[in-house]
Protein backbone atom coordinates (compact mmCIF):
# COMPACT_ATOMS: atom_id res chain seq x y z
CA UNK A 1 0.00 0.00 0.00
CA UNK A 2 3.00 2.28 0.73
CA UNK A 3 4.61 4.78 -1.51
CA UNK A 4 8.73 4.96 -1.81
CA UNK A 5 9.77 7.70 0.60
CA UNK A 6 12.12 10.03 -0.72
CA UNK A 7 14.60 10.72 -0.22
CA UNK A 8 16.14 7.73 1.83
CA UNK A 9 16.77 7.14 5.54
CA UNK A 10 18.35 9.13 7.56
CA UNK A 11 16.19 11.88 6.21
CA UNK A 12 14.18 13.73 8.20
CA UNK A 13 10.93 15.15 7.05
CA UNK A 14 9.50 18.34 8.31
CA UNK A 15 6.36 16.84 8.81
CA UNK A 16 4.45 13.35 9.77
CA UNK A 17 0.36 13.06 10.45
CA UNK A 18 -0.03 9.52 11.78
CA UNK A 19 -2.16 6.86 13.39
CA UNK A 20 -5.09 7.59 10.88
CA UNK A 21 -8.33 5.41 11.47
CA UNK A 22 -8.33 5.56 8.03
CA UNK A 23 -6.62 7.98 4.82
CA UNK A 24 -8.48 8.40 2.22
CA UNK A 25 -6.05 9.53 -0.47
CA UNK A 26 -8.63 10.22 -3.07
CA UNK A 27 -5.38 9.62 -5.78
CA UNK A 28 -5.73 8.10 -8.78
CA UNK A 29 -6.34 4.88 -7.73
CA UNK A 30 -8.36 6.25 -4.79
CA UNK A 31 -6.68 4.59 -2.11
CA UNK A 32 -8.03 4.42 1.35
CA UNK A 33 -5.26 3.31 3.96
CA UNK A 34 -6.41 1.49 7.60
CA UNK A 35 -3.60 2.97 10.19
CA UNK A 36 -1.81 5.41 7.61
CA UNK A 37 0.66 8.44 7.68
CA UNK A 38 1.51 11.05 5.71
CA UNK A 39 5.01 12.40 5.51
CA UNK A 40 5.80 16.38 4.30
CA UNK A 41 8.85 17.90 3.83
CA UNK A 42 9.18 21.34 1.85
CA UNK A 43 5.55 21.89 1.57
CA UNK A 44 5.09 18.73 -0.67
CA UNK A 45 4.22 15.08 0.40
CA UNK A 46 7.11 12.87 -0.09
CA UNK A 47 5.74 9.66 1.96
CA UNK A 48 2.29 7.56 2.44
CA UNK A 49 2.60 4.59 4.02
CA UNK A 50 -0.11 2.01 6.51
CA UNK A 51 0.99 1.15 9.67
CA UNK A 52 2.76 -1.64 8.59
CA UNK A 53 5.48 0.91 7.05
CA UNK A 54 7.93 2.51 8.52
CA UNK A 55 7.53 6.42 9.07
CA UNK A 56 10.29 8.58 8.51
CA UNK A 57 12.08 10.39 11.04
CA UNK A 58 10.39 14.13 11.57
CA UNK A 59 10.71 17.17 13.17
CA UNK A 60 7.02 17.50 13.93
CA UNK A 61 4.79 14.82 14.21
CA UNK A 62 0.50 15.31 14.47
CA UNK A 63 -1.57 12.48 15.80
CA UNK A 64 -4.45 11.04 14.03
CA UNK A 65 -5.34 8.80 15.96
CA UNK A 66 -9.03 7.71 15.74
CA UNK A 67 -9.55 10.19 12.95
CA UNK A 68 -10.32 10.27 9.00
CA UNK A 69 -7.33 11.95 6.55
CA UNK A 70 -8.33 13.58 4.03
CA UNK A 71 -6.96 15.98 1.29
CA UNK A 72 -7.85 19.34 2.13
CA UNK A 73 -10.77 20.93 1.10
CA UNK A 74 -10.93 23.03 -2.25
CA UNK A 75 -13.16 26.46 -2.29
CA UNK A 76 -13.76 27.28 -6.30
CA UNK A 77 -15.97 30.50 -5.61
CA UNK A 78 -16.13 32.70 -3.24
CA UNK A 79 -16.26 36.43 -2.50
CA UNK A 80 -14.38 37.04 1.09
CA UNK A 81 -15.34 40.79 1.30
CA UNK A 82 -19.09 39.84 1.44
CA UNK A 83 -18.40 38.53 5.17
CA UNK A 84 -18.64 42.30 6.43
CA UNK A 85 -22.60 42.26 5.21
CA UNK A 86 -23.20 38.67 6.85
CA UNK A 87 -26.91 38.27 7.49
CA UNK A 88 -27.79 41.74 6.98
CA UNK A 89 -30.97 41.53 7.81
CA UNK A 90 -33.31 43.54 4.90
CA UNK A 91 -31.55 41.40 2.56
CA UNK A 92 -32.33 37.76 3.97
CA UNK A 93 -35.02 37.52 1.68
CA UNK A 94 -34.11 39.25 -1.79
CA UNK A 95 -33.81 37.24 -5.07
CA UNK A 96 -30.53 37.69 -6.84
CA UNK A 97 -30.94 40.73 -8.90
CA UNK A 98 -32.46 42.70 -6.02
CA UNK A 99 -30.21 41.19 -3.79
CA UNK A 100 -27.11 42.83 -5.49
CA UNK A 101 -28.40 46.05 -6.34
CA UNK A 102 -29.65 47.10 -2.72
CA UNK A 103 -26.30 45.77 -1.55
CA UNK A 104 -24.02 47.21 -3.90
CA UNK A 105 -24.89 51.31 -2.71
CA UNK A 106 -22.82 49.76 1.07
CA UNK A 107 -19.93 48.02 -0.25
CA UNK A 108 -19.36 50.31 -2.58
CA UNK A 109 -19.17 53.17 0.07
CA UNK A 110 -17.08 51.74 2.52
CA UNK A 111 -15.11 49.08 0.43
CA UNK A 112 -11.01 49.95 1.51
CA UNK A 113 -7.85 48.20 1.65
CA UNK A 114 -8.34 47.56 5.21
CA UNK A 115 -11.77 46.34 5.20
CA UNK A 116 -10.76 43.82 2.11
CA UNK A 117 -7.53 42.90 4.33
CA UNK A 118 -9.93 42.07 7.12
CA UNK A 119 -12.68 40.41 5.46
CA UNK A 120 -10.25 37.88 3.73
CA UNK A 121 -8.01 37.15 6.86
CA UNK A 122 -11.00 36.35 9.26
CA UNK A 123 -12.88 34.90 6.00
CA UNK A 124 -10.00 32.10 4.91
CA UNK A 125 -9.56 31.71 8.88
CA UNK A 126 -12.88 30.25 8.77
CA UNK A 127 -12.25 28.23 6.18
CA UNK A 128 -9.07 26.81 7.38
CA UNK A 129 -11.62 25.67 10.51
CA UNK A 130 -13.69 23.60 8.30
CA UNK A 131 -10.53 21.75 6.43
CA UNK A 132 -10.22 23.88 3.34
CA UNK A 133 -6.61 24.69 2.62
CA UNK A 134 -6.83 26.26 -1.11
CA UNK A 135 -9.24 29.10 -1.89
CA UNK A 136 -10.53 30.82 -4.61
CA UNK A 137 -11.49 34.46 -4.21
CA UNK A 138 -13.90 35.91 -7.32
CA UNK A 139 -13.12 39.79 -6.14
CA UNK A 140 -14.95 41.92 -9.11
CA UNK A 141 -15.86 45.04 -6.95
CA UNK A 142 -13.12 47.85 -7.45
CA UNK A 143 -14.67 50.97 -6.53
CA UNK A 144 -13.25 54.34 -7.27
CA UNK A 145 -10.80 55.10 -4.59
CA UNK A 146 -10.76 51.89 -2.80
CA UNK A 147 -6.58 51.35 -3.10
CA UNK A 148 -5.42 48.08 -4.49
CA UNK A 149 -7.87 45.39 -3.04
CA UNK A 150 -6.30 42.32 -4.36
CA UNK A 151 -3.35 42.78 -2.91
CA UNK A 152 -4.91 43.66 0.13
CA UNK A 153 -6.22 40.28 0.29
CA UNK A 154 -3.36 38.39 -1.35
CA UNK A 155 -1.45 39.89 2.02
CA UNK A 156 -3.67 38.14 4.49
CA UNK A 157 -3.49 34.52 2.81
CA UNK A 158 0.15 34.67 2.96
CA UNK A 159 0.08 36.08 6.47
CA UNK A 160 -2.23 32.76 7.58
CA UNK A 161 -0.27 30.38 5.22
CA UNK A 162 -3.01 29.62 3.22
CA UNK A 163 -2.76 28.84 -0.61
CA UNK A 164 -5.24 31.40 -2.40
CA UNK A 165 -6.24 31.25 -6.00
CA UNK A 166 -7.56 34.83 -5.98
CA UNK A 167 -9.25 36.53 -9.55
CA UNK A 168 -9.45 39.51 -10.81
CA UNK A 169 -12.92 40.07 -11.39
CA UNK A 170 -14.03 43.01 -13.18
CA UNK A 171 -17.81 45.20 -14.17
CA UNK A 172 -17.74 47.41 -16.88
CA UNK A 173 -22.00 47.97 -17.33
CA UNK A 174 -23.15 50.27 -14.96
CA UNK A 175 -27.24 50.55 -14.58
CA UNK A 176 -27.28 53.34 -16.72
CA UNK A 177 -25.35 51.33 -19.55
CA UNK A 178 -27.99 48.60 -18.95
CA UNK A 179 -26.02 46.58 -16.34
CA UNK A 180 -27.03 46.21 -12.44
CA UNK A 181 -23.79 48.09 -10.63
CA UNK A 182 -23.84 51.67 -9.46
CA UNK A 183 -21.44 54.22 -11.72
CA UNK A 184 -18.83 53.97 -8.50
CA UNK A 185 -18.68 50.10 -9.16
CA UNK A 186 -17.72 49.92 -12.44
CA UNK A 187 -14.54 50.76 -14.77
CA UNK A 188 -13.90 51.18 -18.46
CA UNK A 189 -12.76 47.98 -20.26
CA UNK A 190 -9.35 49.48 -21.58
CA UNK A 191 -8.21 50.16 -17.46
CA UNK A 192 -9.70 46.43 -16.66
CA UNK A 193 -7.40 44.44 -19.29
CA UNK A 194 -4.35 46.98 -18.35
CA UNK A 195 -4.93 45.54 -14.38
CA UNK A 196 -5.39 42.26 -15.93
CA UNK A 197 -2.11 41.81 -17.29
CA UNK A 198 -0.50 43.65 -14.30
CA UNK A 199 -1.90 41.55 -11.64
CA UNK A 200 -0.93 38.55 -13.49
CA UNK A 201 2.37 39.94 -14.08
CA UNK A 202 2.89 40.45 -10.13
CA UNK A 203 1.35 38.24 -8.56
CA UNK A 204 0.91 34.74 -10.69
CA UNK A 205 3.21 31.96 -9.62
CA UNK A 206 2.27 28.76 -12.12
CA UNK A 207 5.40 26.85 -10.38
CA UNK A 208 4.62 23.43 -8.83
CA UNK A 209 3.33 23.90 -5.17
CA UNK A 210 3.05 27.65 -5.93
CA UNK A 211 0.94 29.55 -2.99
CA UNK A 212 -0.79 32.24 -5.20
CA UNK A 213 -1.72 32.20 -8.42
CA UNK A 214 -4.61 34.23 -10.38
CA UNK A 215 -7.04 33.91 -12.65
CA UNK A 216 -9.50 36.83 -14.76
CA UNK A 217 -13.07 36.96 -14.17
CA UNK A 218 -15.33 39.22 -15.33
CA UNK A 219 -18.67 39.15 -13.25
CA UNK A 220 -20.99 38.43 -14.98
CA UNK A 221 -23.27 39.02 -18.58
CA UNK A 222 -25.11 41.15 -16.32
CA UNK A 223 -22.44 43.30 -15.10
CA UNK A 224 -19.86 43.47 -18.57
CA UNK A 225 -20.12 43.18 -22.40
CA UNK A 226 -19.64 40.23 -24.54
CA UNK A 227 -16.81 42.53 -25.92
CA UNK A 228 -14.61 42.48 -22.74
CA UNK A 229 -15.23 38.94 -22.40
CA UNK A 230 -13.58 38.12 -25.60
CA UNK A 231 -10.80 40.06 -25.17
CA UNK A 232 -10.16 38.67 -21.33
CA UNK A 233 -10.89 34.95 -22.83
CA UNK A 234 -8.05 36.29 -25.29
CA UNK A 235 -5.60 37.52 -23.28
CA UNK A 236 -5.92 34.69 -20.35
CA UNK A 237 -4.83 32.30 -23.54
CA UNK A 238 -1.74 34.92 -24.05
CA UNK A 239 -0.96 34.98 -20.57
CA UNK A 240 -1.71 30.78 -19.95
CA UNK A 241 -3.87 31.57 -16.55
CA UNK A 242 -7.60 30.19 -16.10
CA UNK A 243 -11.11 31.94 -16.26
CA UNK A 244 -13.71 32.39 -13.89
CA UNK A 245 -17.40 34.22 -14.40
CA UNK A 246 -20.78 33.28 -13.20
CA UNK A 247 -22.97 31.55 -15.16
CA UNK A 248 -26.30 30.09 -15.91
CA UNK A 249 -27.17 30.78 -12.25
CA UNK A 250 -31.17 31.61 -12.36
CA UNK A 251 -34.08 32.21 -13.82
CA UNK A 252 -33.32 36.09 -13.83
CA UNK A 253 -29.88 35.14 -15.27
CA UNK A 254 -31.67 33.63 -18.44
CA UNK A 255 -34.11 36.07 -19.01
CA UNK A 256 -31.10 38.70 -18.71
CA UNK A 257 -29.75 36.96 -21.68
CA UNK A 258 -32.09 35.97 -23.18
CA UNK A 259 -33.35 39.98 -23.39
CA UNK A 260 -30.28 41.41 -24.01
CA UNK A 261 -28.25 39.03 -26.08
CA UNK A 262 -30.81 36.80 -28.00
CA UNK A 263 -29.41 33.74 -26.59
CA UNK A 264 -29.11 31.94 -23.13
CA UNK A 265 -26.33 32.21 -20.99
CA UNK A 266 -24.63 29.05 -22.15
CA UNK A 267 -24.73 30.14 -25.93
CA UNK A 268 -23.64 33.08 -24.74
CA UNK A 269 -20.38 31.63 -22.77
CA UNK A 270 -19.47 29.61 -26.01
CA UNK A 271 -20.43 32.77 -28.39
CA UNK A 272 -17.58 35.01 -26.40
CA UNK A 273 -14.76 32.54 -26.43
CA UNK A 274 -15.48 30.86 -23.03
CA UNK A 275 -16.16 27.44 -23.91
CA UNK A 276 -12.93 26.13 -22.87
CA UNK A 277 -11.35 23.92 -20.33
CA UNK A 278 -9.56 26.84 -19.53
CA UNK A 279 -12.62 28.14 -17.79
CA UNK A 280 -14.64 27.14 -14.35
CA UNK A 281 -18.11 29.09 -13.80
CA UNK A 282 -19.57 29.58 -10.63
CA UNK A 283 -23.49 27.84 -9.97
CA UNK A 284 -24.20 26.80 -13.21
CA UNK A 285 -27.89 25.50 -12.09
CA UNK A 286 -30.23 26.23 -15.29
CA UNK A 287 -28.23 24.39 -18.05
CA UNK A 288 -30.38 22.13 -20.00
CA UNK A 289 -30.02 18.50 -21.45
CA UNK A 290 -28.10 19.81 -24.56
CA UNK A 291 -26.22 22.61 -23.13
CA UNK A 292 -25.12 20.08 -19.91
CA UNK A 293 -23.61 17.92 -22.86
CA UNK A 294 -22.06 21.12 -24.69
CA UNK A 295 -20.17 22.46 -21.40
CA UNK A 296 -18.90 18.43 -20.40
CA UNK A 297 -17.35 17.99 -23.88
CA UNK A 298 -15.78 21.61 -23.85
CA UNK A 299 -14.38 20.30 -20.03
CA UNK A 300 -15.49 23.73 -18.64
CA UNK A 301 -15.50 23.32 -14.46
CA UNK A 302 -18.19 24.09 -12.60
CA UNK A 303 -18.13 25.87 -8.69
CA UNK A 304 -21.09 24.11 -6.97
CA UNK A 305 -22.66 26.36 -4.39
CA UNK A 306 -25.31 24.66 -2.71
CA UNK A 307 -26.10 26.77 0.37
CA UNK A 308 -26.25 29.90 -1.68
CA UNK A 309 -28.37 28.63 -4.94
CA UNK A 310 -30.97 27.55 -1.83
CA UNK A 311 -30.60 30.60 -0.05
CA UNK A 312 -30.91 32.79 -2.88
CA UNK A 313 -33.77 30.03 -4.20
CA UNK A 314 -31.57 30.13 -7.58
CA UNK A 315 -32.05 26.14 -7.85
CA UNK A 316 -30.17 22.68 -7.81
CA UNK A 317 -27.40 22.20 -9.98
CA UNK A 318 -27.26 18.90 -11.42
CA UNK A 319 -24.09 17.60 -10.42
CA UNK A 320 -24.24 13.85 -11.45
CA UNK A 321 -25.23 14.91 -14.92
CA UNK A 322 -22.35 17.86 -15.21
CA UNK A 323 -19.49 15.03 -13.86
CA UNK A 324 -20.77 12.57 -16.16
CA UNK A 325 -21.01 14.55 -19.49
CA UNK A 326 -17.09 15.77 -18.59
CA UNK A 327 -17.37 18.62 -16.09
CA UNK A 328 -14.85 18.52 -13.55
CA UNK A 329 -17.39 20.00 -10.54
CA UNK A 330 -15.82 21.52 -7.53
CA UNK A 331 -17.38 22.80 -4.18
CA UNK A 332 -17.88 26.45 -3.26
CA UNK A 333 -19.00 28.54 -0.15
CA UNK A 334 -20.10 31.36 -2.30
CA UNK A 335 -19.96 35.40 -0.88
CA UNK A 336 -20.69 35.41 2.87
CA UNK A 337 -24.10 37.84 2.40
CA UNK A 338 -25.27 34.86 0.17
CA UNK A 339 -24.15 31.73 1.96
CA UNK A 340 -23.46 32.98 5.28
CA UNK A 341 -21.51 30.66 6.69
CA UNK A 342 -17.85 29.75 4.79
CA UNK A 343 -17.65 26.04 5.69
CA UNK A 344 -16.34 23.50 3.12
CA UNK A 345 -17.82 20.69 5.14
CA UNK A 346 -20.93 22.32 4.95
CA UNK A 347 -20.95 22.76 1.30
CA UNK A 348 -20.05 19.09 1.12
CA UNK A 349 -22.76 17.88 2.75
CA UNK A 350 -25.57 20.02 1.18
CA UNK A 351 -24.04 18.79 -2.30
CA UNK A 352 -24.68 15.12 -0.96
CA UNK A 353 -27.95 15.56 -0.11
CA UNK A 354 -29.37 17.78 -2.78
CA UNK A 355 -27.49 15.42 -5.48
CA UNK A 356 -29.22 12.44 -3.75
CA UNK A 357 -32.59 14.78 -3.52
CA UNK A 358 -32.47 15.55 -7.74
CA UNK A 359 -30.27 12.78 -8.93
CA UNK A 360 -31.27 9.44 -6.86
CA UNK A 361 -29.47 8.31 -3.73
CA UNK A 362 -26.61 6.78 -5.30
CA UNK A 363 -26.01 9.05 -7.28
CA UNK A 364 -23.94 11.72 -4.64
CA UNK A 365 -22.35 9.34 -1.83
CA UNK A 366 -19.57 10.58 0.60
CA UNK A 367 -17.00 9.66 -1.12
CA UNK A 368 -18.32 11.07 -4.60
CA UNK A 369 -18.60 14.43 -2.82
CA UNK A 370 -15.01 14.14 -1.10
CA UNK A 371 -13.99 14.15 -4.71
CA UNK A 372 -15.73 17.22 -5.65
CA UNK A 373 -14.44 18.56 -2.95
CA UNK A 374 -10.69 17.69 -3.81
CA UNK A 375 -9.82 16.61 -6.87
CA UNK A 376 -12.53 18.10 -8.56
CA UNK A 377 -12.07 21.72 -7.00
CA UNK A 378 -7.97 21.13 -8.11
CA UNK A 379 -9.07 20.04 -11.75
CA UNK A 380 -11.31 23.36 -11.71
CA UNK A 381 -8.49 25.49 -10.41
CA UNK A 382 -5.91 23.70 -13.04
CA UNK A 383 -4.34 22.21 -11.29
CA UNK A 384 -5.22 18.06 -11.15
CA UNK A 385 -2.77 15.84 -9.79
CA UNK A 386 -0.88 18.19 -7.81
CA UNK A 387 -4.07 19.62 -5.10
CA UNK A 388 -6.59 17.77 -4.05
CA UNK A 389 -5.31 14.28 -3.59
CA UNK A 390 -2.73 12.81 -0.94
CA UNK A 391 0.40 11.11 -3.20
CA UNK A 392 3.63 11.50 -3.54
CA UNK A 393 4.65 15.16 -5.02
CA UNK A 394 1.18 16.78 -4.29
CA UNK A 395 1.11 19.39 -2.30
CA UNK A 396 1.88 18.99 1.85
CA UNK A 397 -1.90 20.23 2.38
CA UNK A 398 -4.43 18.00 4.40
CA UNK A 399 -7.34 18.14 7.01
CA UNK A 400 -7.74 15.40 9.90
CA UNK A 401 -11.50 14.94 11.41
CA UNK A 402 -11.82 13.49 14.93
CA UNK A 403 -14.58 11.58 15.53
CA UNK A 404 -15.55 12.55 19.22
CA UNK A 405 -18.68 12.92 20.57
CA UNK A 406 -22.36 11.71 20.91
CA UNK A 407 -23.06 12.90 17.28
CA UNK A 408 -20.57 10.65 15.94
CA UNK A 409 -21.67 7.27 18.52
CA UNK A 410 -22.15 4.47 16.19
CA UNK A 411 -19.28 5.24 13.18
CA UNK A 412 -17.64 1.86 12.89
CA UNK A 413 -17.42 0.50 9.61
CA UNK A 414 -17.18 3.85 7.21
CA UNK A 415 -15.52 6.95 8.41
CA UNK A 416 -15.99 9.10 5.09
CA UNK A 417 -19.91 8.01 4.96
CA UNK A 418 -19.74 8.73 8.76
CA UNK A 419 -17.76 12.30 8.14
CA UNK A 420 -20.98 13.64 6.22
CA UNK A 421 -23.72 11.77 7.37
CA UNK A 422 -23.03 12.73 10.90
CA UNK A 423 -21.98 15.89 12.42
CA UNK A 424 -21.83 19.08 12.38
CA UNK A 425 -18.03 18.58 11.87
CA UNK A 426 -15.30 20.91 11.59
CA UNK A 427 -11.85 20.32 11.02
CA UNK A 428 -9.27 18.77 13.82
CA UNK A 429 -6.45 19.48 11.86
CA UNK A 430 -5.58 21.33 9.31
CA UNK A 431 -2.13 21.62 7.11
CA UNK A 432 -1.10 23.56 4.15
CA UNK A 433 2.17 22.88 2.81
CA UNK A 434 3.34 21.09 5.87
CA UNK A 435 2.52 23.92 7.90
CA UNK A 436 -0.53 23.66 10.94
CA UNK A 437 -2.78 26.37 10.68
CA UNK A 438 -5.69 24.30 12.84
CA UNK A 439 -4.46 22.21 15.88
CA UNK A 440 -7.14 20.53 17.73
CA UNK A 441 -10.04 22.22 16.62
CA UNK A 442 -8.27 25.84 17.07
CA UNK A 443 -6.87 28.41 14.98
CA UNK A 444 -3.04 28.39 15.63
CA UNK A 445 -2.50 32.28 14.98
CA UNK A 446 -2.69 34.00 18.02
CA UNK A 447 -3.92 37.01 16.12
CA UNK A 448 -7.97 36.04 15.92
CA UNK A 449 -9.34 37.90 18.80
CA UNK A 450 -8.04 40.70 17.82
CA UNK A 451 -8.57 40.72 14.31
CA UNK A 452 -12.40 39.75 15.00
CA UNK A 453 -12.81 42.87 17.50
CA UNK A 454 -10.72 45.13 14.08
CA UNK A 455 -13.49 43.23 11.56
CA UNK A 456 -16.44 43.64 14.04
CA UNK A 457 -15.83 47.33 13.85
CA UNK A 458 -15.19 48.08 9.92
CA UNK A 459 -18.50 45.81 9.19
CA UNK A 460 -20.43 48.46 11.34
CA UNK A 461 -19.55 50.60 8.63
CA UNK A 462 -21.31 48.60 6.12
CA UNK A 463 -24.17 48.28 8.09
CA UNK A 464 -26.57 51.07 8.58
CA UNK A 465 -28.95 49.57 10.81
CA UNK A 466 -25.65 48.73 12.66
CA UNK A 467 -25.42 50.16 16.32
Amino acid sequence: MSAPIRPPAPFIVDLVVHDAWLLATVDADRREIAGGWVAIDDGLIVGIGSKTDSEPAARRRLSADGCLITPGLINTHHHLYQNLTRAYPPMTGEPLFGWLQSLYPLWTAALDEEAEYHAAWVGLAELALSGCTTSSDHHYLHPVGSGDLLAAEIKAAAELGFRFHPTFGSMSLSFKDGGLPPDNAVRTEEEILADSERHVARWHDPSHGSMCQIALAPCSPFTVSPQLMRETAELAERLDVRLHTHLAENEEDDEFALAKFGMRPVDLYEDVGWLTSRSWAAHVVRPNDEEIVRLGRAGVGVAHCPSSNMILSSGIARTAALRTAGCPVGLGCDGSSSADAASMWQEARLAMLSGKLVSGTQSTTARTTLEMATRGGAECLGRGGELGELSVGAVGDLAVWNFEGPAFAGVITDPIEGWLRCGPMSSWHTVVAGSVLVENGELVSADLASRLTRHAEIARRFQPLAT
